[in-house]
């Protein structure tokens, strides 16, 4: 799906919480490569949603849709007093496919074991993306 016609805001305006917080996620643990030594900064000290490619805009939102959708009930039993499942499960979502070291097989403390480790398996099978940024746009790949 091409989203030549579709703007970056027109779709951002779709996003639900799911999505929102894997985007957050993805701009907080990822690096815009601008220091060959650190890698630079995280995406959200200089870029915004705004930002982000369309197409890879679109493909989150596809992404995260799916996801969602696959594994509806096992997202419904986080349990935590600050976030809501969709929030928590957008932002595992992100680090556990990407290989974060933290994420849905981590949260014992607030969803059981063996919904995170399904979850974990779930993610891992939409493989990993990079992120990376070219004149101003955010890309992901």
């Amino acid at each position: 799906m091409t989203t030549a016609t579709i703007t970056t805001a027109e779709l951002l305006s779709t996003i639900d919480d799911f999505t929102r917080a894997y985007l957050e996620a993805l701009f907080w643990a990822e690096t815009d490569n601008s220091d060959e030594n650190t890698g630079g900064d995280p995406i959200e000290d200089n870029y915004e949603f705004d930002d982000l490619d369309p197409d890879s805009l679109a493909q989150a939102i596809d992404d995260c849709r799916r996801f969602h959708e696959e594994n509806a009930a096992d997202l419904a039993l986080y349990d935590h007093p600050q976030w809501t499942p969709a929030e928590l499960g957008g932002h595992d979502f992100w680090l556990t496919r990407n290989g974060h070291g933290a994420g849905f097989w981590d949260r014992n403390d607030c969803l059981p074991e063996d919904a995170g480790q399904r979850l974990t398996d779930a993610a891992e099978k939409y493989g990993e993306r990079c992120v990376g940024v070219d004149n101003g746009i955010v890309y992901i790949d």
